[in-house]
């Protein structure tokens, strides 16, 4: 449970919903904000806000949605590696276990430290209702929402919930030209609504890209050209760039090279 965790030396806890109990995480990520390119723009909103929420501030619900592999998550884990002296804590929660935010909330919401509750991946099915739980989290119902708590989901959809064309044709004109949305299309978006800070994440352009290689490659002292080169054809092997290709390709490069020097 919450309270068998020494918060004091644990930064994060991942949720074992089957199980009904918090497991502390030992081994953390260790990248910083620094190692995040071509989200200058994000990263500064997303510290602001949480900066206030952990000076007790007015701060919003965060949804980092967007391209795959392009800083979301990574954003959240550098999070805690900047502000974790500032008894910012993380608890991972499996987007299955969603409906178990009442518990989990009642966990923490009488400790002394400030809670990200993370989703990384969140996204509903059209008519799945657990997403009702992240409403109650976030705006509360008879009893108010935890001051400690703050939510942060990832996902690639904009909206939460997928939208099907025959959503958008339940759509009614007004006679004044307003626009009626059919039911679903206005619980999806009133879904995301909730998160009052919504930042967006697109595939960077190349040049970017080729500053993430370089920023991995650092201590390589071969042909930068050709490293770049090859770093353009692994990415488009791969169908686009991201931070996740870059990691991807230093994985693979580094590989060959050290097969290289082993040959000779």
């Amino acid at each position: 449970m919450a309270k068998d965790i020494n918060w004091k030396k644990t930064y994060a806890a991942v949720w074992r919903g089957k199980k009904g109990r918090l497991r502390a995480v030992s081994d953390l990520d260790s990248i910083a904000m620094d190692d995040l390119l071509g989200i200058d723009t994000q990263k500064a909103e997303f510290r602001q806000n949480l900066e206030q929420f952990l000076d007790g501030r007015p701060r919003n619900h965060v949804l980092l949605w967007g391209a795959r592999g392009t800083g979301k998550s990574s954003l959240v884990k550098a999070a805690l590696n900047t502000y974790g002296d500032q008894k910012l804590r993380v608890v991972e929660v499996e987007k299955q276990d969603i409906d178990d935010l009442p518990e989990i909330s009642d966990l923490l919401r009488e400790l002394p430290w400030r809670f990200l509750l993370y989703c990384d991946d969140l996204t509903f099915e059209a008519g799945d209702p657990r997403y009702r739980y992240l409403k109650v989290l976030m705006e509360g119902s008879i009893e108010r929402p935890p001051e400690n708590i703050l939510m942060m989901a990832t996902s690639n959809r904009r909206h939460l919930v997928s939208e099907k064309m025959q959503d958008n044709l339940a759509a009614t004109l007004g006679p004044n030209g307003e626009i009626h949305h059919g039911d679903t299309v206005e619980e999806s978006t009133s879904l995301a609504d909730r998160f009052g800070l919504r930042l967006s994440f697109y595939a960077p352009p190349q040049d970017q890209y080729l500053q993430m290689v370089d920023r991995l490659f650092t201590d390589y002292a071969g042909d930068r050209e050709m490293l770049h080169r090859e770093a353009i054809n692994f990415a488009t092997a791969r169908g686009g760039r991201s931070g996740r290709v870059a990691k991807q390709f230093y994985n693979y490069f580094a590989t060959q090279i050290s097969g290289s020097d082993n040959e000779g």
